[in-house]
């Protein structure tokens, strides 16, 4: 299920970029534009005013800027924040915006440029279209979760973490979470355009007792540490000796690069039945493919519930191909996490 038309807010403080995403939008004609806001304090007021589902949020604005309007958002279930932002400028600041709760993040190109425009509004179509998804799932009766395993034959050797909208969100908690005594190394791959990831698994490390870094190509996966997939690179895993050792590569093409499958699939190679595969909040199928290959090599599975996702697409897919996947909402994640590894 899905909003029938997202109602969306468009804020930008430069008037060509207002004019240039509404037209985007409002051409696909499966969203409405109910306005647009040039700054922070206007978008707020328009925010309460008009109740959107969804807000694209640019971050440099005078004044209040996208920070202060996520600042005052939180705690509310609406709208949903999408980020359009230039990344050359906004890394720092997009990576802050994703931990304060943004949804999701297109990065814009300096001057909107012509050549570029279809291709931003395929991304942003679907990504608003996602975010607003997720409201009508929060109301719907999802299956009810699997009860937690009180116990598990063995530990896992390797926690692989797969997610995409809502996902920055969804990691901010669950590592919080995660105890330091760990027994496994953890792997994530998150869906984020290029040259945030070095900021974002900063944040993370900050707030987590495990050492989270950026995945470098050799960097060895051990208990204590978690890797975060780098933007534009697959994370797979490669066994060398008794070590785990993360490998970096640009290929194969796939939808989504970083791609969970291709960190699943490589994990279930490296380590059979010690791999336990997490899917959390978000859209499409990536991880799918992947966490077949977990069930076949005897690892194991956990899925985000319905109730807590921002996008249940990813959790359903796997849930519904029926490899015996755990559901466990967000909150309980960390600890059913920990009771495996």
């Amino acid at each position: 299920m899905s909003v029938a038309r997202p109602r969306v807010l468009v804020v930008d403080d430069s008037a060509f970029a207002r004019t240039v995403l509404s037209r985007l939008l409002r051409a696909s004609n499966k969203i409405d534009v109910v306005a647009t806001a040039r700054d922070g304090n206007d978008a707020l007021e328009r925010i309460a005013a008009l109740d959107p589902d969804v807000v694209t949020l640019d971050l440099t604005m005078p004044e209040v800027d996208g920070i202060a309007v996520l600042r005052a958002l939180q705690g509310r279930s609406r709208p949903r924040v999408i980020v359009v932002s230039i990344s050359t400028i906004d890394t720092e600041i997009g990576a802050e915006a994703l931990m304060l709760g943004a949804v999701d993040l297109v990065s814009k190109p300096t001057a909107l440029a012509n050549d570029r425009l279809n291709e931003i509004g395929d991304e942003l179509i679907a990504k608003v279209i996602a975010a607003a998804s997720g409201y009508a799932m929060r109301v719907s009766s999802p299956t009810a979760p699997s009860p937690p395993i009180d116990r598990v034959d063995h530990a896992a050797a390797l926690v692989m973490i797969g997610t995409s909208t809502g996902g920055p969100q969804a990691l901010t908690r669950l590592m919080a979470g995660l105890p330091a005594r760990l027994s496994a190394p953890v792997a994530i791959v998150l869906h984020i355009p290029v040259g945030y990831t070095a900021s974002l698994a900063q944040r993370l490390d900050k707030l987590s007792p495990l050492e989270v870094l950026e995945a470098k190509d050799g960097l060895e996966l051990r208990p204590g540490r978690a890797v975060l997939a780098r933007g534009g690179m697959h994370l797979r895993v490669e066994r060398v000796g008794a070590q785990l050792i993360a490998r970096l590569a640009a290929t194969p093409l796939r939808q989504f690069t970083p791609s969970v499958d291709e960190l699943f699939t490589t994990g279930a190679a490296a380590v059979g039945s010690g791999a336990l595969g997490v899917v959390l909040t978000g859209m499409g199928d990536d991880g799918l493919a992947g966490a077949r290959m977990i069930a076949k090599a005897g690892g194991s599975l956990l899925t985000e519930t319905a109730a807590s996702c921002v996008v249940y697409g990813m959790p359903r897919c796997v849930q519904e191909a029926g490899l015996g996947a755990t559901e466990v909402a967000l909150d309980a994640m960390a600890q059913e996490i920990a009771k495996r590894a």
